[in-house]
């Protein structure tokens, strides 16, 4: 007896499972926080040049600005003139006019050496006190290159962890490792230090952070999907990016009434310590226990689910269950390595094309997602409007996915969020700078290209667990997730360096290259109401467009044969057994 036909008499979605399913969705509030954390806490705030005539007196106030515009604002001529690579807002924030003439009789251009920030939304940033802008920003962008970094490592490394250790002792361990990290953020930097050795401090607290958010991510996700059955599995794991968006309701909730960087990463740190004590109400999951051999363990925690669930426990129908597992076991089948992957032309061109996809959609979700700084909006509502897109794209994509398939779906969400990227062009080429015309157009284009990057973003999660074969699966949702972090470093880079270009340059780029990533997606095949593939002929039997394997690939072994079962009686066993190894990273 497989383990899901046996959990089915328990219950595969009993008290037991809503309940602690429940407490693994709270956890998953923990990684969006940590992620946008750094929304607020390193914020660009409006920003100019100090007034060297005012020096310590000077603010950022209509009556200071004017003052200061009148003389030593430079002029769009001027930045045409001097600093033409970068944009006319960026030229009038970090350089002003100095006393020295050039040939042409104008005064020369001269970077800043001190800027004064509104203070409007923001009491004290990192970006102010660390004076990361203009020729500094880089040192914004590595810290959150770095956090991504160690998204990559702690998806690899606590992914391995959960494997052979458990999901229940890595989540607690990553907890720890949360809170600890969280309050070396907040407190490690010091004036006292001096900058480097206070931005390495938070270079490194930060990387930990990003590990540990990754141990509660992936744990969290397969314990979810691991304590219930086949038929629920889709609904798990949509339901979890619920409480993604909901994660990102609390953190705007917390930055919204601190607004002070240090006050507000010390708060949420404070948020995680419960979370630690979740070892001792979380279960180990059943599904890695008997994997592993140890029946023993498995069977209390089997127990109890009957018993919460009001299911009388079977001892003859758990004794064939680990018979059974003993048997596989010790006749362990030779699994495929990370080379199976492109051995074949279909296999190679499924794999690469996944993996593109995966760095394309995380490109343009984080991209999208950490720039809503740029809507013309107060941040707060920005940041709360985007989570609320978030939010509705999911159920949109929960509603729709089990009805008109993945591949269309997904096809005509990254081909939407191409074309509204585009209309960005048009918008600040035809209309009228900053009126209140354009403002809300591109105010409708932002809250189109996060719905539809969060939708796509969503499919493409399941539609590559859908494609990959049981044999190689976690190793291909693997380099899937380890590409995905090379996608969200661009992001990083993109929205804080070519934005100095120009405003919508990234969201232009985000546009074409997910025009890309729709047509050769229309390569992939449908997996709507298919078996999931157990090895990689199984796979090529499915084809791509238009390359079919010469020879169809039978799934029926020899033995198989002489008993009259047909195809499909094969490939329904398979699918069976293909539960047994699904783990999603």
């Amino acid at each position: 007896m497989k383990f899901d036909a046996f959990l089915a008499t328990v219950g595969d979605w009993g008290k037991f499972q809503k309940v602690k399913y429940t407490l693994i969705c709270l956890t998953y509030m923990l990684p969006p926080i940590m992620v946008y954390t750094y929304t607020f806490t390193a914020a660009t705030p409006n920003f100019r040049c100090q007034n060297p005539d005012l020096l310590e007196t000077d603010s950022y106030n209509n009556d200071s600005n004017h003052n200061y515009n009148m003389r030593y604002r430079p002029t769009e001529a001027q930045c045409n003139k001097e600093q033409g690579h970068v944009s006319i807002r960026e030229c009038q924030r970090c350089y002003r006019q100095s006393s020295a003439h050039g040939q042409d009789g104008l005064n020369k251009l001269e970077s800043c050496n001190k800027y004064i920030y509104e203070k409007l939304h923001y009491e004290k940033t990192l970006v102010e006190e660390w004076s990361m802008i203009c020729d500094r920003v880089s040192y914004r962008s590595v810290v959150q290159m770095i956090f991504f970094v160690g998204y990559m490592v702690g998806s690899i490394v606590f992914g391995m962890l959960a494997d052979k250790y458990g999901r229940r002792p890595i989540m607690s361990v990553s907890f720890i490792l949360m809170t600890f990290s969280g309050f070396l953020c907040a407190f490690g930097p010091q004036e006292s230090f001096g900058f480097w050795p206070s931005y390495l401090i938070f270079i490194i607290a930060r990387f930990l952070l990003a590990c540990s958010t990754r141990g509660i991510s992936v744990s969290g996700f397969v314990l979810g999907s691991e304590i219930v059955g086949p038929r629920k599995r889709l609904l798990t794991g949509i339901v979890i990016e619920y409480f993604f968006a909901f994660g990102q309701f609390f953190l705007v909730a917390f930055a919204y009434f601190i607004r002070t960087w240090r006050t507000l990463t010390w708060a949420i740190s404070i948020f995680t310590i419960p979370f630690m004590f979740f070892y001792f109400i979380l279960p180990e999951s059943p599904r890695w226990l008997v994997s592993k051999g140890r029946f023993e363990d498995a069977e209390k925690i089997l127990r109890k689910i009957a018993n919460e669930n009001k299911q009388p426990f079977s001892e003859s129908a758990f004794r064939e269950m680990k018979e059974e597992q003993e048997q596989n076991m010790s006749s362990k089948q030779h699994q495929g390595g990370v080379m199976t992957l492109f051995r074949s032309r279909i296999m190679l061109i499924i794999s690469v094309n996944l993996f593109f996809q995966w760095l394309v959609q995380n490109l343009v979700f984080y991209g999208v997602s950490q720039n809503t700084g740029s809507w013309k909006l107060n941040p707060y509502l920005s940041f709360t409007v985007s989570a609320l897109v978030e939010l509705a794209a999911y159920i949109v994509v929960h509603l729709i996915l089990d009805r008109i398939g993945r591949k269309k779906p997904y096809c005509m969400f990254a081909v939407l969020f191409g074309i509204v990227a585009l209309l960005a062009i048009p918008v600040q080429k035809y209309m009228t700078k900053d009126s209140t015309v354009q403002v809300v157009w591109m105010n409708i284009i932002n809250v189109a290209l996060k719905f539809l990057a969060s939708a796509s973003y969503a499919i493409i999660y399941i539609y590559a667990n859908e494609l990959f074969p049981t044999n190689v699966r976690n190793t291909g949702m693997g380099i899937c997730s380890m590409v995905a972090r090379v996608g969200a470093i661009i992001g990083t880079f993109c929205n804080d360096y070519l934005t100095r270009i120009w405003l919508y340059l990234p969201i232009v780029l985000y546009g074409i290259v997910s025009l890309a990533a729709a047509v050769l997606a229309l390569m992939f095949p449908e997996t709507l109401n298919k078996p999931l593939p157990q090895t990689v002929g199984e796979v090529e039997r499915m084809g791509v467009m238009g390359l079919r394997p010469k020879q169809p690939l039978s799934v029926i072994g020899e033995g198989e044969a002489l008993t009259g079962k047909t195809e499909d009686d094969v490939l329904k066993a398979n699918l069976a057994q293909a539960d047994h190894y699904d783990d999603k990273l």
